[in-house]
């Protein structure tokens, strides 16, 4: 199945701009599901320079430098990508939770040690009691690993709100938890600290939900990707209550959103700003269901 991605991230400033440095991650990645057919950028105005390299976690990453005074910028991405359904697991067949965490398969090869690394404190992600406290209530003894990540999911879907006027990108894990509300972001950043603070390793992943009834799917999306030894990472959309699919193009992935924001940079001047995202992912043409 091909799809295709657009994301146009609009900036107005009631006063010039002069000059502002800017870092996008906007092109999707290529994975076993999921291979980039074709892929464009657009900046306006023009950068005077631009150039393109790979993060410490492997996601592409555009940098892009303005140098005239100018009151509006546009940054569009447009992109074709070919999804490939994964292999569906059963999740009671799965071993039991506690064989996850990261004490126990931390020096077992490469891909272990890479893996690690997710398990600790990152810049919005602090691992806590109360959240493993939470979390507990679906992480019983030698419950399937599976089984118990899909629970969490599911009581973070029932018993939190989406609601786009609750947090803002500072809101702390602790204050969601607090208010159960938020967004994608905010569900994201609370199971991956739900996990963490059992011992596991997760991720945060940055991208797109094809357009339709899904929450979140007007937007930039995010989800949580977590580690078990021998299954890999397992993609789960606390969200949407569902574990990732086709229906899911995948940006980046990082400790959390501080490493993977669609578009973040630094401008001189351009008094206050109002900023416009608009996001689609449908069918390609001649494609279907």
């Amino acid at each position: 199945m091909k799809l295709r991605a657009t994301h146009t991230t609009a900036y107005q400033y009631t006063e010039p701009v002069s000059i502002c440095h800017t870092a996008v991650h906007l092109t999707p990645r290529d994975g076993p599901n999921q291979r980039v057919l074709d892929h464009t950028l657009s900046i306006d105005p023009m950068p005077e320079t631009t150039f393109s390299h790979k993060d410490y976690f492997g996601n592409d990453v555009t940098c892009f430098s303005i140098h005239e005074p100018h009151r509006t910028l546009t940054i569009s991405a447009a992109t074709l990508i070919e999804m490939e359904p994964g292999d569906p697991l059963e999740p009671c067949l799965t071993p039991a939770w506690e064989e996850a965490r990261g004490e126990k398969w931390r020096h077992a090869d490469s891909h272990a040690l890479d893996a690690y690394q997710f398990v600790f404190p990152s810049p919005r992600i602090t691992p806590a009691a109360e959240f493993a406290a939470y979390a507990e209530t679906s992480f019983t003894a030698g419950r399937p690993f599976l089984d118990a990540a899909l629970d969490l999911c599911h009581r973070i879907y029932t018993e939190f709100h989406y609601d786009q006027r609750a947090t803002t990108v500072a809101t702390s894990v602790a204050e969601v938890l607090e208010s159960k509300r938020g967004v994608c972001q905010d569900f994201a950043h609370f199971t991956i600290a739900c996990l963490r603070s059992l011992g596991l390793a997760a991720r945060y992943v940055s991208g797109y939900l094809t357009s339709g009834e899904w929450i979140g799917s007007q937007a930039s999306h995010a989800w949580v990707s977590v580690y078990f030894p021998g299954l890999g990472w397992l993609d789960l959309d606390p969200t949407n209550d569902l574990m990732v699919s086709g229906r899911h193009v995948t940006l980046a992935w990082g400790r959390d959103y501080s490493d993977v924001a669609p578009v973040n940079g630094v401008a001189m001047g351009g008094g206050r700003q109002s900023i416009h995202v608009s996001v689609g992912v449908v069918l390609a043409a001649g494609e279907w269901v």
